[in-house]
């Protein structure tokens, strides 16, 4: 069990567990980007005004055109992709879990989307629609470490979670460990 894909099973029903945007690195950048952008909202702000807003430094001296207006543009761009990032935070974007179901005969993967008409993605199969899992490793300039599911007739399910790039021996031990409880065979392209 590691921290990015947590587990439960028992002979009948595995359940893995994906974090979503919820992650630490998230909300690093999320409080950097907001502070950052803030320093530079009242950067632009003071060179306007003349009235020292940052207690650090002293940006009244700059001209508010051209530095200015700058930093006021930098400023509100990074403050919007700040509030977009805490709200993918506050909706949990790309949580959810992927179960197999044994007992059932399928297999369902959940995700949560952002707000709206779709906003729980659910996607269930019957477990003898799978014809095989699919192990990709790629490395490289843009390596790739996946997991999915090859369905019958129909295209591949990646089953891992998007913006991990865990060890090929992690990797490669969670899709043995799924081929052998759903009874599977493994499909590795190295």
């Amino acid at each position: 069990m590691n921290s990015i894909n947590l587990s439960a099973e028992t002979n009948q029903i595995k359940r893995d567990l994906i974090i979503g945007s919820r992650r630490i690195s998230n909300y690093w950048w999320a409080i950097t980007l907001g502070l950052g952008s803030l320093g530079f909202i009242l950067a632009g702000i003071s060179s306007y005004t003349k009235i020292n807003l940052l207690p650090f430094t002293s940006t009244t001296q700059f001209l508010f055109i051209p530095q200015g207006i700058t930093m006021l543009l930098y400023g509100t761009v990074g403050l919007l992709l700040d509030i977009y990032l805490w709200l993918l935070i506050l909706w949990n974007i790309g949580a959810g879990y992927n179960e197999y179901n044994k007992q059932k005969g399928i297999v369902s993967i959940f995700r949560w989307g952002f707000p709206g008409k779709n906003r729980r993605i659910e996607i269930t199969y019957p477990i003898d629609q799978i014809q095989s899992i699919k192990l990709e490793i790629k490395q490289g300039l843009n390596p790739r470490h996946a997991i999915s599911l090859k369905i019958r007739e129909k295209n591949e399910i990646v089953i891992t979670p998007v913006g991990y790039l865990l060890p090929i021996s992690v990797v490669e031990e969670q899709a043995a460990n799924l081929s052998s409880f759903l009874n599977i065979p493994l499909d590795s392209n190295q």
